[in-house]
């Protein structure tokens, strides 16, 4: 069974407009999802991200404030699921709760590195 990731994107502008009740029942259906994603042994693992950081270029000579770019843009977190195939992986990803919020997923095969 392949790797793939699941890059999260976008969907911040929608949630800035939620009650707290409504963000807690938004983040009870990403739980949901990703526990039957787990049962399924289809979860490897996967985190939100900080909205900080730092983006380093040319081997450490440039270091700015960042990631900053469009809220549609902005990648939220991840996921690493198991599929068979990179359709039976966009078949998963469907399921995601960030459509909800108009966020989409960008969904990328993990190769092998032989080191």
């Amino acid at each position: 069974m392949k790797e793939y990731l699941f890059l999260f994107r976008g969907g911040d502008a929608a949630r800035t407009d939620q009650t707290p009740e409504e963000m807690q029942a938004h983040m009870a259906k990403w739980g949901a999802w990703m526990q039957g994603l787990a049962q399924d042994n289809k979860l490897v693992g996967g985190l939100p991200l900080d909205k900080g950081g730092k983006v380093v270029r040319n081997a450490g000579a440039v270091i700015t404030d960042g990631p900053f770019a469009e809220g549609k843009e902005v990648v939220g977190g991840y996921l690493i699921v198991k599929s068979n195939t990179l359709d039976g992986a966009v078949e998963i990803s469907k399921q995601c709760p960030i459509f909800e919020h108009n966020g989409f997923v960008e969904v990328r095969e993990l190769l092998p590195m032989d080191l």
